[in-house]
């Protein structure tokens, strides 16, 4: 459990336990919150994904964001073609001994805050907190964050500097986008 205090929004950070189920939340999005209080714990309980919530101090029934986390990879599927991999490799600095077909990631499933307290960067927070994890407490190697940001999601991103696996996608509902965590280390 990690404690964080937004302005007057102090929260705890935890790791949500398989039975536990989110009974309450409302983060304006029909879908994410049919997921987050219908279908969350049992990915979690097949090892899908691991979930996590930002809870009130005073109150930890009271779920204020919420967010579930998946391995991933950045591979060659993921762009054009393979010399578009072969640019973004080169450009994020990797050595030729290590030009790998895929390389290691989180992803964020799910990203959701309440209504509530939208507005009060308790997102970035969630950001800034999942960044230091796969940094500070890497345990297996991780070098990105990906995420299948829906299209109104994406400025959000951007500001919490994401970008753009591939010019090309066009998907009607998302984009998929990355984070390098070396852009912290370096």
């Amino acid at each position: 459990m990690l404690q964080v205090s937004l302005e007057d929004i102090p929260f705890n950070f935890v790791r949500l336990k398989s039975n536990y189920a989110v009974k309450a939340f409302d983060c304006g999005d029909r879908d994410l919150n049919d997921f987050i209080l219908s279908h969350a714990a049992a990915f979690q309980k097949y090892l899908i994904a691991v979930n996590y919530a930002c809870v009130d101090v005073a109150d930890a029934s009271k779920v204020l964001a919420y967010c579930s986390l998946a391995n991933d990879k950045v591979a060659v599927s993921d762009f054009k073609d393979k010399a578009e991999f072969n640019r973004f490799r080169k450009k994020r600095g990797f050595p030729n001994e290590k030009r790998l077909k895929s390389y290691p990631a989180v992803k964020l499933c799910r990203l959701g805050v309440d209504v509530g307290v939208k507005g009060q960067n308790i997102g970035t927070s969630i950001l800034n907190i999942i960044k230091s994890m796969f940094v500070i407490e890497n345990k297996t190697g991780c070098r990105f964050l990906t995420v299948d940001a829906y299209l109104n999601a994406v400025p959000f991103y951007e500001k919490n500097g994401f970008r753009f696996m591939n010019a090309e996608d066009n998907d009607p509902h998302t984009r998929l986008m990355y984070y390098d965590l070396m852009d912290i280390v370096a």
